[in-house]
């Protein structure tokens, strides 16, 4: 059964974050998706927008005027809806940055100073703020004013050839955008220890971040080998395997992967193939990754003759790691992500019944909770510019110039 989620009414929270307030000005999906981590955490993330709102407010799968990727990106959030390129519309942001921890906008370079709400001018009215810019290509170069998206820093950073096999193959996308939610999970840490750090010395600081930055780093832990040695340049990547470790059954697919002599051992015992402890092609890891498409093709022969469940019954008696290949409905319905509570449900005032996941990192004293769903836009305009000193009349008025809407 998917649990339920703990979404509380009054929208307080016990999580490590509680206490930060955030004031996101992004779009799309890397920083809405760092800052509602963060608002998973426990902070309050006050989601600032232009009239026409969040791009990703118009996405399909929708339900009650909310679209599945705006749900699923910024849920624990309140929208205020804000004129920016009104002078009054920028006051109002100045007074709400300066009731914040963090500030973070994800503008190509440039854009925030032409806005008035750069660096220089939120720090004047916060000096300790947590400043984070996240964009493309980083703020100088000849790539820094150009438009991003996911699969352009996907085939700048390498990524793509990295998927294609080698530098021969075609390069291929990932198929899901990685480099947005990577930069997200980075972002989201990086803020984190910004806070910390400001904690110790009472100085915010400024934090930059590209998302092909974030991929690059994230590809050199494991791709780049070729690359780390400065004295020993490659002229071209070798080919890895063209056959994933996603292998045909004879009623569907599993997924195996050995790496030590002992799973290499288990293996071979599982496929009822004692022989291939004796092919000196196998005979060490070094030279079975060598081998790999020899080797995983007899894997692929023997497994095509049994059932998953069949096969996957013999890996497991032997300690094979190994698994069944879900679709994603099939993901919802399984036993390991229904033991672990890793989906939960709530009811949102305007979606409807939602089923998501819940927050990744579990917290045994400072619990975090989904304490609201994503907002309307503007929904919280009054609320919010309340809770700064802006009184009703004021607030009227402002409606009324064009200056917020809500």
């Amino acid at each position: 059964m998917v649990g339920e989620s703990s979404i509380v009414a009054d929208a307080e929270s016990s999580g490590p974050l509680t206490g930060f307030r955030v004031v996101d000005l992004t779009t799309m999906i890397s920083g809405p998706f760092a800052t509602m981590m963060l608002g998973d955490q426990g902070a309050d993330v006050i989601k600032v927008e232009a009239f026409s709102g969040d791009y990703v407010r118009a996405g399909g799968h929708r339900s009650g005027g909310l679209s599945a990727s705006f749900l699923n990106n910024n849920r624990n959030k309140r929208s205020i809806a804000i004129n920016l390129k009104n002078p009054e519309g920028r006051d109002m942001l100045l007074r709400l940055a300066a009731s914040a921890d963090v500030f973070i906008q994800n503008f190509r370079p440039g854009v925030v100073e032409r806005l008035g709400v750069g660096e220089e001018d939120i720090r004047e009215v916060r000096p300790d703020i947590v400043y984070v810019s996240l964009n493309g290509f980083g703020e100088s170069g000849p790539y820094a004013a150009k438009p991003v998206y996911d699969p352009i820093i996907q085939a700048v950073s390498g990524l793509a050839s990295v998927q294609g096999g080698s530098d021969d193959n075609p390069p291929r996308l990932v198929r899901t955008i990685l480099p947005d939610k990577l930069t997200a999970v980075t972002a989201s840490q990086a803020i984190t220890a910004a806070l910390l750090a400001r904690e110790r010395s009472g100085q915010g600081q400024h934090v930059r971040l590209s998302m092909l930055d974030a991929v690059v780093a994230f590809l050199w832990s494991s791709d780049m080998g070729g690359q780390t040695f400065v004295d020993m340049p490659v002229s071209a990547q070798r080919a890895a395997s063209f056959i994933d470790l996603i292998y045909s059954t004879l009623d569907g697919h599993i997924s195996v992967a050995v790496m030590s002599n002992r799973e290499w051992h288990a293996l071979t015992q599982a496929l009822k193939r004692p022989d291939w402890l004796d092919d000196p092609r196998f005979a060490t890891p070094a030279l079975r990754d060598q081998n790999i498409n020899a080797r995983l093709s007899l894997i692929q022969d023997e497994l095509k003759a049994r059932t998953s469940a069949d096969w996957l019954e013999r890996l497991e008696a032997e300690g094979v790691p190994c698994a069944p290949v879900l679709t994603r409905n099939e993901l919802i319905e399984h036993q390991q992500v229904l033991a672990s509570n890793i989906l939960v449900e709530s009811d949102h005032p305007h979606a409807g019944r939602l089923r998501q996941a819940r927050p990744a990192a579990r917290f045994d004293l400072t619990l975090t909770s989904i304490r609201r769903g994503a907002p309307l836009l503007g929904e919280h305009t009054d609320e919010i510019l309340d809770e700064i000193g802006v009184d009703t009349d004021h607030i009227a008025a402002l409606r009324a110039a064009g200056v917020i809407e809500g």
